[in-house]
């Protein structure tokens, strides 16, 4: 079975509000998949409804080719971004008593969290308290209990807020490992540089409504299509007025002392040897490359350009 998780014309609504507006996904088994929007956009909705906290109103959640129960969510794990722990409780009993409720015996829990604990260089904090420790430091702890029980699904809210650069590479390599070990990983962010390092395959839901669906780096080349990075050492002034007739649209990224940068993109049928002939007759081309845009791009782009279009 591809898909481990088919979102089918879900809508959810409270007093006065649309959450979700017939939104439709599918989560391909074994791969990273990235859930981005603006806040308030409806991804923790539907995050609820696929945990089976709550219901849709509309539609159907199939989890491996079945409509979602109450039993399925023992193959879930969830990492919200409000952490849930105790703070008065031990780290190491608070730990044991999760792995239990998720259906751990407790030679396997003691066995799997101090496999764990010394992967993450964490079992000093074992006899700490909760309170004791650091966000991002508890945050380790909560994505352990998370992972434990090696389910099938697993979701990750935000689970590199608190952590320094090299926590959170510890993290997103962790991540990457669990996908490569046959687990299926939602990502739900706004940190798209680490959409770009781990995810596969994004949704992107807008005022309630999936806005764009795909492979992230099929979208990127998508909407980089005739996009270029150009660097030039003479006047901007010449140069645009050599090429801009082939353009479609043009910015200055940046100027580091006689060499600019600028991305360009090309009108439709106009090839790079066009460009770069106009180009050369009237400045001193030292670059010239495709510019893919980064997903922060892809993000605002696509945001906005939904937003103007349903004014």
């Amino acid at each position: 079975m591809q898909n481990i998780l088919e979102i089918e014309n879900v809508s959810k609504h409270y007093a006065g509000h649309t959450a979700l507006d017939d939104v439709s996904l599918n989560v391909p088994r074994g791969k990273v998949y990235g859930l981005l929007g603006p806040n308030g956009a409806g991804k923790t909705t539907l995050i609820r409804i696929i945990n089976h906290i709550t219901a849709p109103d509309a539609g159907r959640v199939m989890f491996n080719g079945h409509q979602l129960t109450q039993n399925d969510v023992a193959h879930i794990g969830y990492l919200p971004e409000e952490r849930g722990l105790y703070k008065k409780m031990k780290v190491g009993e608070q730990a044991l008593f999760f792995a239990r409720l998720k259906g751990l015996s407790n030679r396997d829990a003691q066995i799997r969290l101090k496999q764990w604990f010394d992967k993450f260089g964490i079992s000093s904090w074992w006899n700490k308290k909760v309170e004791e420790l650091s966000k991002g430091m508890a945050q380790k702890v909560q994505f352990i209990i998370t992972v434990l029980h090696e389910p099938e699904l697993l979701i990750f809210d935000e689970p590199f807020s608190g952590f320094d650069p090299i926590n959170a590479n510890l993290l997103k390599n962790e991540i990457l490992a669990l996908r490569d070990k046959g687990a299926t990983v939602i990502f739900s962010t706004h940190n798209m540089s680490s959409v770009e390092a781990v995810c596969d395959n994004i949704t992107l839901i807008n005022a309630s409504r999936n806005i764009l669906t795909g492979n992230v780096a099929e979208i990127r080349e998508q909407m980089g299509a005739n996009r270029y990075r150009m660097a030039v050492t003479d006047s901007v002034s010449n140069l645009l007025a050599g090429i801009d007739p082939l353009l479609a649209e043009h910015k200055i990224e940046k100027t580091e002392g006689d060499t600019t940068t600028l991305i360009i993109r090309a009108n439709p049928g106009v090839t790079r040897r066009e460009i770069l002939r106009a180009a050369n007759e009237s400045a001193d081309v030292t670059l010239f490359a495709p510019a893919l845009p980064s997903m922060d791009e892809v993000f605002i782009t696509t945001v906005e350009n939904f937003n103007r279009e349903n004014k």
